[in-house]
């Protein structure tokens, strides 16, 4: 097609076999936009085109992933806002007729029927990576991902444990649990598949924080991680958050409490995250 159409934080180039997306820059834009910079999806790992109505006189033009194809999709397991998906495209409402064109010129060419792709068919964010969590960094270099523990944060066994390194032979998949929600973390699954219950216990993980291990670097952190454990074998695997036992649940319910009651945490946030808690019962 070799066209462009140029949306807010983001322009669309249509190419024969594949929609190249170049992500702005700006204090506007989504930080996780901004980290990714450019992406190249190919036709094949596009499962459908929709075009809806947005908010503010806007449309969206959203391309749809093919499950399996994008290592970043994968991992963030429908965490995303819809604020800060790569493949939403939001234009002027005066644009909805160009936008119609295209999303017309897309599906015509766009073979894929749903099924899940053998293989990740997006390229994952290139190494080296590292970000801060809350008990300490993470770092991957393409072959081993390292942790080095914070004594402000690291619980008592990941000290006894000491710093770790993880060659991405030795694991089996990753899980990443969002920082904007309660008890976000990023956990490495070792192919022994022996590791405590609680990420702040497992020294194959880093738990998150206020203003640690936000989105836009934990999330590429752990796309480009899945993509290289997927690469070195079969057995790699994307595994979603564990439902945690209901005393656990409990418990931490009781404590959110106490930190409420302490004015720690506002009214709201005490609303929305016991029903996170209570969601993963």
């Amino acid at each position: 097609m070799g066209d462009v159409l140029a949306g807010f934080h983001a322009v669309w180039e249509f190419e024969s076999d594949s929609v190249l997306i170049r992500f702005e820059r700006g204090i506007r834009t989504p930080k996780l936009f901004q980290a990714l910079g450019q992406r190249r999806i190919p036709l094949e790992a596009i499962a459908g085109i929709t075009l809806t109505p947005g908010r503010r006189g806007t449309v969206v033009l959203h391309a749809v992933p093919r499950p399996g194809a994008d290592p970043l999709m994968e991992v963030a397991d429908g965490q995303l806002k819809e604020t800060s998906d790569p493949y939403r495209l939001v234009l002027p409402v005066d644009r909805e007729t160009l936008a119609q064109a295209y999303a017309d010129e897309l599906r015509a060419r766009i073979s894929a029927d749903g099924t899940p792709a053998e293989r990740f068919l997006v390229a994952p964010p290139e190494a080296p990576l590292q970000f801060k969590a809350y008990d300490g960094k993470a770092s991957f270099d393409g072959r081993a991902v390292s942790f080095r523990w914070f004594w402000t944060g690291a619980s008592s066994a990941k000290w006894k444990a000491g710093d770790q390194s993880f060659p991405v032979t030795g694991l089996s998949g990753v899980q990443w649990r969002s920082p904007e929600v309660f008890d976000g973390c990023l956990r490495l699954l070792t192919r022994d598949g022996v590791q405590p219950a609680q990420p702040d216990q497992d020294p194959a993980a880093v738990v998150f924080g206020h203003g640690y291990g936000p989105v836009h670097e934990s999330l590429p952190f752990a796309a480009a991680v899945l993509a290289a454990v997927r690469a070195a074998g079969p057995a790699s695997a994307v595994v979603p958050a564990a439902r945690r036992d209901p005393a656990d649940i409990a418990e931490r319910i009781r404590h959110l409490g106490e930190l409420h009651e302490a004015g720690l945490v506002t009214d709201e946030e005490f609303s929305v995250k016991k029903a996170e808690l209570l969601a993963e019962l």
